[in-house]
């Protein structure tokens, strides 16, 4: 090749240029030894044109041959090749000298430059400026920052796939959202476990980069190196990314075929890792941030939506939430009212036996009084803070005493079924609130039935593996009694049901019901520490099940028995203590009036100072709430000291309710909650005096 010119292949060697020759009609192709450097060969190889071709870019080739077929002096093309050494490079051609024969033949004289620095390192600086200035800056999240980043820097190095995966070094596993593939590569999304493919899993978990350029040859992945090979992968970069020195994700890059990766190439590789991880890490805050502030946003609209439909059912009323909060702070004095009204009117009926007309006017205040409670009550009830007795429960055994009443309240059109698992396990729960909450839910199924039906009751034992009991819902952490109502009526549309426990929501007709009983089996499963649930679809019926919490003992019956033994006179000296003046005297007058020697108080210390002076108090009677500082949960632990068989009967409004909840009350202790009837306090009071007294000698 221009042997008469040694001076300009000099000269182009010495700028480091090759030249090459061409002939169409030979395919003879001579080039210079610069050239020959170029392409990774040895002075002494020779490459014909097929090998040419063969070492351009595919996606190149098709140019490169039409520059030399029909290009003219002057004219320049930049492209890639493979080299003998596996190197990829970048060479600019440009053509010197085109001389046509009258055959037509072309001979073609060429210089070729190596740029493949220059071009790494203008599309590394094209990268970084994409990067920074459209990606890193954009308003994607963490998943689209990783993949963006991945398929730039796999378009800028030409590999045939890019990605980035979370890595769980304990499992040795990646997971890959999204990847970037050349054309005809498939994607790798999903899990993969590094041991299928190799050992270099130990080099990543001492946070060092995996790099091979040949499966085949490596050790960690020559056993394994036919399934890379199926995956594309020959050749690979493995980079690891850390947090607080823990392998924690891996940007990857992958060739189908053999590749020697540069220094260069490494170094891109290094700091696009570096800076896409802390960007990914910032938009995860920024995504878990935006989840927080949406769910705070969510739950701010759903209480807002609460808000009005109590608004318009209370009148402007606060929503459901609010009413519990507001009831709980005003239940005390207004129970204290309602109890002072209670005892009054039924002190008064007792003094007007011999006038009926008077007689009716009393039983209607009474009415209302006990109305008023009972709207305090189921309130109290559905914001969980109605004041429970909870004791160990056989259920088998309560609803064995109760379906007469149910069957009596449900009527001869319905059939009841009880279904009780013959090992069913105890429950710790307020047994009068349970056959409320029963009895609630009956009638709504008799309501759901006008045509009759059948009714069934059911009670399984739920181990606490069973997990949830139904979509969405959490059931009590340990193990649980299954009790379910359930009817064959016309079921709940969806709308309905997504407000079945909302307070105040009822599909009854006006004046048919206040919308509470639903709302008050909710708050007692959930204050006696279990769950309330519902299933229903429209003309298939619906099922209400409460989940309530395993007792570890066996049932006992004896604080029942207790509640309801004989109740003789009234033999003994009481402790009445209420800062309310009217109830404290109620209470007084009536225990008087059936034998009981009373002192009051209106506080716990002087409470305490005459008990400390007696020789042997009866009973001790207190209000929960009392102001100076001792209430009477304090009062009564303290009297206990001094007297430690002495029967407390708590009478509360409510709103301390919490004093007593923290389980269950020890042997004998009582609650009873205000408003209440006269009689029903007495008898109360009597049946522990009696409990509590020594056998006769």
């Amino acid at each position: 090749m221009h042997a008469d010119r040694p001076d300009l292949l000099a000269a182009l060697d010495s700028a480091d240029v090759g030249l090459f020759c061409w002939r169409t009609d030979t395919d003879v192709l001579a080039l210079s030894g610069v050239c020959k450097a170029q392409f990774g060969l040895l002075p002494g190889d020779v490459l014909d044109k097929a090998g040419w071709l063969a070492a351009v870019h595919p996606d190149d080739r098709a140019q490169v041959e039409a520059l030399v077929v029909h290009g003219t002096p002057g004219a320049s093309l930049e492209h890639r090749i493979q080299r003998s050494d596996r190197r990829q490079g970048w060479l600019r051609m440009t053509l010197c000298r085109v001389e046509t024969d009258a055959a037509g033949a072309r001979e073609v004289f060429a210089t070729s430059q190596d740029i493949t620095d220059l071009q790494l390192a203008g599309r590394r600086l094209a990268l970084l400026d994409f990067l920074a200035r459209d990606l890193y800056g954009g308003a994607f999240d963490a998943a689209e920052v990783a993949f963006r980043a991945a398929e730039a820097l796999g378009r800028t190095l030409g590999v045939s796939r890019a990605g980035y995966g979370t890595v769980d070094k304990q499992r040795e596993t990646i997971t890959i959202e999204r990847d970037w593939n050349a054309p005809g590569i498939a994607s790798l999304a999903g899990t993969l476990h590094f041991r299928d493919y190799g050992s270099y899993i130990e080099d990543l978990k001492r946070g060092e980069t995996v790099v091979f350029a040949d499966a085949c040859l490596d050790p960690r992945t020559c056993d394994t190196a036919d399934a890379l090979i199926a995956i594309s992968a020959q050749a690979v970069i493995n980079m690891p990314v850390s947090e607080d020195g823990d392998l924690v994700a891996l940007l990857y890059l992958n060739h189908a075929t053999a590749r020697i990766w540069t220094d260069e190439e490494m170094s891109l590789v290094r700091e696009v890792a570096h800076r896409t991880r802390q960007v990914v890490e910032r938009r995860r805050a920024e995504q878990e941030l935006r989840e927080l502030a949406a769910s705070l946003e969510a739950q701010v609209q759903q209480r807002t939506e609460k808000l009005m439909r109590s608004e318009s059912a209370l009148r402007q009323a606060q929503k459901m939430e609010a009413v519990g909060q507001l009831t709980a702070g005003l239940a005390h004095d207004f129970n204290n009212l309602l109890a002072a009204v209670s005892g009054s009117l039924e002190l008064l009926k007792r003094r007007l036996a011999d006038e009926p007309t008077l007689l009716r006017y009393v039983d209607t205040g009474q009415n209302a009084t006990r109305r008023a409670a009972a709207l305090t009550h189921r309130l109290l009830a559905f914001s969980r803070q109605q004041t429970l007795e909870p004791r160990a429960v056989d259920f088998g055994a309560l609803i064995h005493n109760f379906q007469d009443l149910i069957r009596r309240t449900i009527g001869p059109e319905i059939t009841l079924e009880v279904h009780t698992a013959p090992d069913l396990w105890a429950i710790h729960v307020d047994p009068t609130q349970l056959e409320s909450a029963l009895l609630n839910l009956c009638i709504n199924a008799r309501d759901a039935m006008p045509e009759g039906g059948v009714l069934r009751i059911l009670a399984t034992n739920r181990p606490a593996e069973a997990g949830r009991p139904g979509a969405g819902v959490n059931g009590p952490d340990g193990p649980a009694v299954s009790i379910c109502v359930k009817d064959d009526g016309c079921g709940m549309t969806p709308e309905t049901l997504a407000r079945a426990f909302d307070p105040f929501f009822t599909t009854k007709p006006l004046g048919m019901g206040t919308g509470l009983g639903l709302s008050m089996v909710y708050g007692f499963a959930q204050q006696s520490g279990g769950v309330a649930h519902i299933e229903s679809r429209p003309g298939e019926g619906t099922s209400v099940c409460l989940l309530l919490p395993r007792h570890a003992g066996s049932a006992s019956g004896d604080a029942q028995q207790e509640r309801h033994a004989a109740q003789p006179a009234g033999v003994g000296t009481v402790v009445v203590v209420d800062d309310e003046p009217a109830v404290r005297e109620i209470m007084a007058e009536a225990l008087r009036g059936v034998g009981f020697v009373v002192h009051e108080a209106a506080e716990g210390a002087p409470a305490l100072t005459l008990l400390k002076n007696m020789t042997r108090p009866a009973l001790l009677v207190t209000d929960v709430g009392l102001p100076g500082g001792m209430n009477g949960r304090h009062l009564a632990d303290a009297a206990r000291v001094v007297f430690p068989a002495l029967g407390v009967l708590f009478v509360t409004g409510y709103a301390e309710g919490s004093l007593l909840d923290r389980g269950e009350l020890p042997r004998g202790m009582q609650v009873l909650t205000k408003p209440f009837d006269l009689e029903t306090f007495t008898a109360r009071v009597q049946a522990m005096v009696a409990a509590a007294a020594p056998p006769p000698r």
